[in-house]
C-alpha cells in the first residue's frame, strides 16, 4: 500500500485553459510547463493544453524543450531561461525549439524572442534594438501583476511604447494574473502556468477567477491513539496534550513535500476539518481529532476544499513553492493521472 496518492485531473486542466482563452479575448495561450508543470507532469499537461487550442508551450531549460519535442512534434516551444553552451543551442536547433536572448549575440539558424527588462531587474534588455532576421518574438515579464496593478500598468506600457513599431512581431507579456484582470497586457499572447493548474495568482480562492484546481493529495490514518494530560506527539514536544486527545498519525512527512512550516494548517480527515499539530517530521505528521477514528481513515492534503492557498498562508510562502515541492516518488507515493 502506497502511503500517499497524488492525482491530477487533466480535465480540471482543460477547464482552466478554457477558462483562460475566454478571458483572452483573442489572444493565444501559451502555456507555461516548466518545472514538469508545476509538479503535475509536463507531457501530460502539454497534450491537454495543446488539445484546447495552446498556441505554445514554454519551458525553463532546454532539457524541458527536448522532452517535449519528443511527444509534440509540431507546437511551438519556447525556453525562456539562458541557454548556457553552444552545444545547448545547437540541440535547440535541431530541434526546433524556440529561445528567449537578452544579449546581442543572437544564435544563428534558431527562432528567438528578444526580452525586455521593463521593471523586472532580472533577464532582459535594457534598450531594444532594430530586431534582425531570427527575431520572431518580443517579450518582457510583470513583476506585480498579482500585487500591484499600478506598477504592472507602467511595464506593459513602457513595452507597448517600445515595440509599436515591431508589432509584426509576436509580442507577449501577461502571465496568468495579468492575463485574468489586466487586459492591456494581452497583446498577441499570454504566457500562463499558475493558473492553467486552478491554483490563485493572487493567493485567494481560485474559485474566484473561476479556476478548478487539478492536483489532489490523499492519505490515510496510519495509527490513531488517545493522548493523556501531559504527554506530547512529535520532536520537540511542541503540542502537549491538555485534556485527553485523540490524534491520528498520518505516514507523509518532509520527504514527500508535506513541508516543516505547516504546523497549524488543517487537512481533512473522513471529510471534516482538522488541525495539523507538533511538529512535522520527514515521513510523518499528526492530526488532532475530535473524536476516536479507526485506522485507515481517509485524510485528504490537498484537494476537495483543502487550497494550496490556504496552506500556502500558514507556512508564510506561495503555492506555486507547495505544488513544486509535492515529491510523488514511486517507492512512497502512487501517482494517478485522470481526465474527468
Amino acid at each position: 500500500m502506497h502511503r500517499s496518492e497524488v492525482t491530477v485531473d487533466l480535465g480540471a486542466v482543460r477547464r482552466n485553459a478554457r477558462t483562460l482563452l475566454r478571458a483572452l479575448e483573442g489572444s493565444q495561450l501559451w502555456a507555461v510547463v516548466k518545472a514538469n508543470a508545476y509538479g503535475h507532469g509536463a507531457v501530460d499537461v502539454a497534450g491537454a493544453v495543446v488539445d484546447e487550442g495552446a498556441g505554445a508551450l514554454c519551458v525553463a531549460t532546454v532539457t524541458e524543450g527536448l522532452e517535449l519535442r519528443a511527444e509534440f512534434s509540431l507546437i511551438r516551444i519556447l525556453v525562456m531561461g539562458p541557454t548556457a553552451s553552444s552545444r545547448e543551442i545547437a540541440e535547440a536547433r535541431e530541434a526546433k525549439l524556440e529561445l528567449a536572448v537578452w544579449d546581442e549575440e543572437i544564435p544563428e539558424g534558431v527562432r528567438v524572442h528578444l526580452k525586455l527588462d521593463t521593471g523586472m531587474g532580472r533577464w532582459g534588455l535594457a534598450e531594444l534594438q532594430k530586431p534582425g532576421a531570427e527575431v520572431v518574438g518580443l517579450m518582457t515579464h510583470l513583476a506585480t501583476a498579482e500585487s500591484d496593478p499600478d506598477y504592472a500598468a507602467k511595464q506593459i506600457e513602457l513595452f507597448r511604447t517600445v515595440t509599436e513599431q515591431y508589432s509584426d512581431l509576436m509580442r507577449h507579456a501577461a502571465n496568468s494574473a495579468a492575463a485574468l484582470r489586466l487586459p492591456s497586457s494581452r497583446f498577441d499572447a499570454a504566457r500562463c502556468g499558475i493558473a492553467l493548474y486552478g491554483l490563485s495568482p493572487f493567493g485567494e480562492d481560485p474559485a474566484a477567477d473561476g479556476l478548478e484546481p487539478a492536483l489532489s493529495w490523499r492519505s490515510y490514518l496510519a495509527q490513531v491513539k488517545q493522548l493523556q494530560p501531559g504527554e506530547s506527539t512529535g520532536y520537540g514536544r511542541r503540542f502537549v496534550a491538555e485534556e485527553p486527545t485523540w490524534i491520528g498519525i498520518v505516514p507523509v512527512g518532509y520527504a514527500d513535500g508535506f513541508r516543516r512550516d505547516l504546523t497549524g494548517t488543517e487537512v481533512r480527515v473522513s471529510g471534516e476539518p482538522r488541525g495539523v499539530v507538533g511538529t512535522i517530521s520527514m515521513d510523518a505528521f499528526a492530526v488532532e481529532l475530535e473524536r476516536e477514528e479507526p485506522v485507515g481513515a481517509p485524510v485528504t492534503i490537498l484537494g476537495q476544499g483543502v487550497l494550496a492557498e490556504e496552506h500556502a498562508r500558514v507556512a508564510g510562502t506561495i503555492n506555486y513553492e507547495l505544488v513544486c515541492g509535492i515529491r510523488a516518488d514511486p517507492r512512497r507515493a502512487r501517482r494517478v493521472v485522470v481526465d474527468a
